[in-house]
This record gives structure tokens, sequence and C-alpha cells, in this order.
């Protein structure tokens, strides 16, 4: 006997724990497998881009951090360097430095959340707990750096706000020392967990091609095997003086591109950041923080792009510039709203439960996409 079945719409989200943040996901099901999850963004916008029109170059700055709230030190970072570039404002090799380092505890205190969230997404919530712990460890220092913990506003035009206090380099190192045998712990916990591989591999599997044709950037890019980071391709700042590799995926629990492949990324780039981090501490060299810049700067009328690597991947700023003291206007791409793009096709003939490992593997930051 034939079953008549019919296509059902169901809501997920906009208020849902495994959308990581105020977004609906339209899921269009007929039992257990998917004929798509169509994302509806827009719950977040908070014209960040238009205030950023309304406010001075130098008061605009807390406001970057909600681009992304998680890379907040990226953020800062890349709006400073669209306006230095357009001012012709150069700062000091120490600033260069500071924000270097900044940038990759930021990096690791993101990447920690991200498999932290995804392992509790699938059912291992211990794992989860270790890399809240070593977050808060890193947000600890953060917090002596810039005095905040999330939204840092930390970088200036012109370099940064504060240099570091005495002996913080040597409690960032110390820090380094023990997290690093701690990422193979995390291994133990979750790469190797025989759960955790049979849930993400083989699962949203994105190929080479479509990752370049729907634009996915940073992790999620060299997840498809594509070996792409603007810190070497594109490099800005120190970088190019820095020693370190970028990892991409190899398919190994599945299938080139999977859930794991993405995941694993962010495990290996942490230890990646770990060399960076090291490598700055030894070559920092004395000097400013912040070079001297106008109280009111009005970069020359023209207009100007900057890339810099954020933990979502490609983070760019254009600015336009009429000549006063306020942007004419600002646009910030950021990696999210790129990886929000592949889910209707990915999503197509998946599992519904398949759908919570997905998203985990992208680390979508709501806030990125809506601005």
């Amino acid at each position: 006997m034939e079953l008549n079945t019919e296509e059902m719409l169901l809501n997920m989200g906009p208020q849902h724990p495994s959308t990581h943040g105020v977004i609906r996901f339209v899921v269009k099901t007929d039992g257990e497998v998917m004929n798509a999850a169509v994302p509806d963004i827009g719950y977040l916008h908070r014209s960040i881009e238009k205030i950023a029109e309304k406010a001075t170059y130098n008061g605009f700055m807390p406001w970057t951090d909600r681009v992304d709230y998680l890379a907040a030190m990226n953020c800062n970072v890349a709006y400073a360097m669209a306006v230095e570039k357009l001012a012709g404002i150069e700062i000091s090799r120490r600033a260069e430095y500071l924000r270097v380092i900044a940038m990759e505890l930021n990096r690791i205190i993101s990447h920690l959340l991200a498999v932290g969230s995804l392992g509790m997404d699938v059912g291992a919530y211990t794992p989860f707990v270790h890399a809240l712990r070593e977050r808060e460890k890193a947000n600890d220092l953060i917090e002596e750096l810039c005095g905040q913990r999330l939204t840092y506003n930390y970088a200036r035009i012109g370099g940064v706000i504060y240099d570091m206090t005495p002996n913080w380099d040597k409690k960032v190192l110390a820090f380094l020392d023990q997290f690093e045998p701690l990422v193979n712990e995390f291994d133990r916990l979750l790469t190797d967990a025989k759960i955790l591989r049979k849930r993400l591999g083989g699962i949203g599997v994105v190929t080479a091609e479509d990752a370049i044709n729907y634009n996915l950037v940073g992790p999620n890019l060299r997840g498809s095997g594509i070996m792409f980071d603007l810190r070497k391709d594109m490099p800005y700042s120190v970088y190019p003086e820095l020693d370190f590799e970028i990892p991409v995926g190899t398919g190994e629990a599945g299938a080139l591109g999977d859930c794991f492949d993405r995941y694993n990324v962010r495990m290996k780039e942490m230890r990646e950041s770990v060399k960076i981090l090291r490598q700055c501490f030894e070559r920092i060299p004395a000097g400013e923080h912040q070079v001297k810049v106008p109280k009111k700067i009005r970069p020359p009328a023209g207009d100007t792009y900057v890339r810099t690597e954020s933990t979502r991947g490609d983070l760019g700023v254009y600015l336009v510039s009429d000549g006063s003291d306020k942007a004419c206007r600002v646009k910030f791409r950021c990696g999210s709203f790129n990886a929000m793009s592949i889910v209707e096709k990915i999503s197509r003939g998946m599992m519904v439960a398949d759908l919570i490992a997905f998203i985990a593997s992208l680390d979508i930051v709501a806030p990125e996409i809506d601005r």
C-alpha cells in the first residue's frame, strides 16, 4: 500500500539553541529527510554601517566590536587599517606586533567556542566545559591588556590604546605552555572520538568547486582543501615575518570538505596561533604603541578596501571618504554571511539531525550576518 505524504514547513529558530544566535531556518521536510533548509536572516540588523556614517572615524571604533563580537579584535584592526590606509597613517612596528598578538589570542578564544559548541551540538557536553575553562583564561589575559573581555575596543587609528602591562608577556607564554598540551587533550576527547567522527564524517560535504562558487572563506574554505589564507596569500602587518602553516581539510573522517574537516581545521589553527604568538613575543621591538594622529581625522576624498584574515575568514572593510571627519560609506564583508548562502544547497537530502552538525561546522555568528 502506497502512503500519501506531503512536505511540511518547520521553523528552526529564530530562538533555537543550535542556531548559534537569532537566525531562522525554514525547514522543508517530508519525514526525517529534508528537501531544503532555507535561512531567513535579518533578526539582528543594527544598522552598524549606517552608524559609521554618523560617527567620527575615532568615534566609530567601539561599534566595530559588534560586527563580530567573537572576533572583535580583528574587526577593530581591519577598520583601523582601512582608515590608516586612506589617511596615509603609518603605525609603529610595536603596535603591529601588539595587534597581531591580540588577534591571535582572539582566534584561540573564538575557535575554542566554535569547537566546544560543535561538540555539544552533537551530544558531547564535557569538552565544551573544558573549552570554556581555557577560553576564560585567555579572556583574563585580554582583559588585562585592554580592560574588556568581549567587546575589546583595543585598536586605535594609529596603533593600539594600551601597551602591554609589565610581565603580561610572561603570563601569556605561561598560558600557551599549559594550553598547547591541552589541545592534545581536546583531540582525545573530541577529534579522536568515534561518535564525533561518525556524526561529522561525510556530512555536509562542500566540494572545493562549491566552496569557491559560494565564496566561502576562512576555515570553511580551507576545510574543502583549498589552501588560501590572507595572512599568507595577501600578507599584511607583520605576518610575512612569521613562520606558520595553513591547515586544510583532508577528508580523513569520510569525505573532503565534510563537517569534520571544517572542525579539524579550527583545531589545527589554534596550534598555529600558539606558534605565531611565541614568535611575536620573541620579536616585538621597543617603541610607541600609538603614533600621533590629529584629534579629528579627515582622510582625503577617495575610497579604499582592506582585507584581513579574521577567525571566520576574509574580513573586508570598504571605506569611502568625502574629506570630512565622518565616513561617507563603510561596508563590511564578513564570512558568516557568505556561509549562509550554501546552506540551502547542501541541506537538500540531509537528515534533520545532521543540519545541526552542519550549521555548527560553519561557525556562524549571527551579528556578522546582519549589519
